[in-house]
């Protein structure tokens, strides 16, 4: 970005059907969804204001108006005919991002507001347009997640498949426009990034210190709720 004082953009990843999280997403879109009475995308909102977001950007799909009606304009909106995955939503929204880098959230995961501020350590690890840096979790801090990891995370901070501490991707990333230079048109996944990126060692990640909740289903979005609601975070 040309002005380093000012917190990049933020694109919101807010597309997805959220068909796990039926009934509740047959009235609303998922990013709605209220966790202990709170809208998802409005808790991953303020992860980042509270680190001086103010500006973001979502995609959308699956009820797109009623996403664009709940923030009364205060969202720009990149409205998507159809679903063009986590790669094709950014890449499509482009234009709208004014600065770069910019970040990248999804809208299901989050962590209590107030317990860490990870966006600032993402940015200051972040050095270049051939970088990108993952927030990582570390298993034991991740709650409503299926998986026991998506990658391992070296001491020297570079993500790599099977050397250092295994971590799970927390949702947010730092990019920036030169890697969508060479991708394909439509829909695909920004894990074809992330694949180029650890190809060549530029791929980083910086550890989420606090819990973290991804809600995905059900069980997940109860988890969660039961979390918030106890008097200290587990």
């Amino acid at each position: 970005m040309s002005d380093t004082s000012r917190f990049p953009d933020v694109m919101l990843l807010a597309a997805g059907l959220g068909s796990r999280l039926r009934p509740i997403t047959d009235t609303v879109p998922k990013p709605l969804v209220p966790v202990a009475g709170v809208p998802l995308i409005e808790r991953v909102m303020d992860n980042a204001k509270a680190e001086g977001a103010k500006r973001f950007i979502a995609n959308a799909h699956y009820r797109a108006d009623q996403l664009l009606a709940h923030f009364g304009g205060l969202l720009k909106l990149s409205r998507e005919e159809a679903l063009l995955d986590t790669g094709g939503g950014v890449k499509q929204a482009l234009p709208m991002l004014a600065s770069d880098p910019f970040v990248v959230m999804n809208t299901d995961a989050f962590w209590p507001l107030g317990s860490d501020q990870p966006i600032a350590r993402m940015l200051k690890r972040y050095t270049g347009p051939e970088d990108i840096v993952l927030l990582c979790v570390h298993p034991r801090d991740a709650h409503g997640f299926a998986r026991s990891h998506d990658f391992c995370l070296a001491p020297d901070g570079r993500i790599t498949r099977d050397y250092g501490a295994p971590v799970i991707y927390g949702g947010v990333a730092i990019m920036g426009k030169p890697l969508f230079a060479d991708t394909p048109d439509g829909a695909f996944s920004l894990n074809l990034l992330f694949e180029r990126c650890l190809a060549r060692e530029s791929l980083f990640g910086v550890v989420l210190d606090a819990p973290w909740f991804h809600v995905g289903d059900p069980a997940a979005l109860a988890l969660a709720e039961s979390a918030l609601a106890a008097p200290t975070a587990p």
